[in-house]
């Protein structure tokens, strides 16, 4: 029946791709994730009315996140090739995508944990700091607990854009389901693979959205 329906689609193809998705989707939201919150925390702390307002700080950081995270995926891939092959030793498959992948989400996340830390009840983080709280103490205990809905719902929307820069680093080497879509399915014009790699995608999509707003709903006190 497969056979009939998707005459040229392998399964074992099928199978290495996604797992090839996965694997960039996975790693690349980990790292994204630290760097979102590291960069998140001192974009809301250096900012004005700030625990440490620093204009400058604030500035350059804000500059570097604007602008990576408005580069255009397709390009940043091709901008960071000498640094992806410096450093991955080669620019095909998953592993050479990572670099691309963090970099361009990464600030996008950042911007996003900035904004749900604001949300934040000035309030509580007066009281905290009132009773001698450290920045510890306020950052483990205070800002992340109270932000986490926040949070959690970005990392979900940072995830399902990975899902989409890892389809575009597939079109130029990296593997995963938007490499068949293309090698296999587009430029062999064997619509049925683009079809399958397609409706794969929108899964694994359908699947983070469900995780997060499942994980969401939980940490909401509201």
């Amino acid at each position: 029946m497969t056979e009939t329906l998707f005459p040229h689609l392998k399964l074992d193809q099928l199978w290495a791709a996604t797992c090839e998705t996965l694997y960039m989707t996975a790693w690349s939201g980990a790292a994204t994730f630290v760097l979102g919150i590291l960069f998140g925390l001192a974009l809301f702390l250096t900012a004005r009315g700030g625990m440490f307002q620093n204009r400058a700080i604030y500035s350059v950081i804000s500059v570097l996140v604007n602008v990576f995270r408005s580069i255009p995926f397709i390009i940043l891939i091709v901008l960071l090739i000498p640094f992806t092959k410096t450093l991955i030793g080669t620019i095909l498959g998953a592993n050479a995508a990572l670099p691309a992948l963090i970099v361009g989400a990464a600030p996008f996340y950042a911007r996003l944990v900035e904004i749900g830390l604001r949300e934040v009840d000035k309030g509580v983080i007066e009281a905290s700091r009132s009773m001698g709280a450290r920045l510890s103490t306020l950052i483990f205990r205070v800002l992340l607990p109270e932000s986490s809905p926040a949070l959690v719902s970005g990392m979900t929307v940072t995830l399902i854009a990975l899902v989409s820069y890892s389809a575009m680093a597939g079109v130029i080497g990296a593997g995963g389901l938007g490499n068949l879509a293309y090698l296999e399915g587009f430029q062999r014009n064997h619509s049925d693979v683009t079809l399958v790699a397609t409706v794969m995608i929108l899964i694994i999509v359908f699947i983070i959205q469900f995780i997060g707003d499942f994980i969401t709903t939980r940490l909401d006190k509201r």
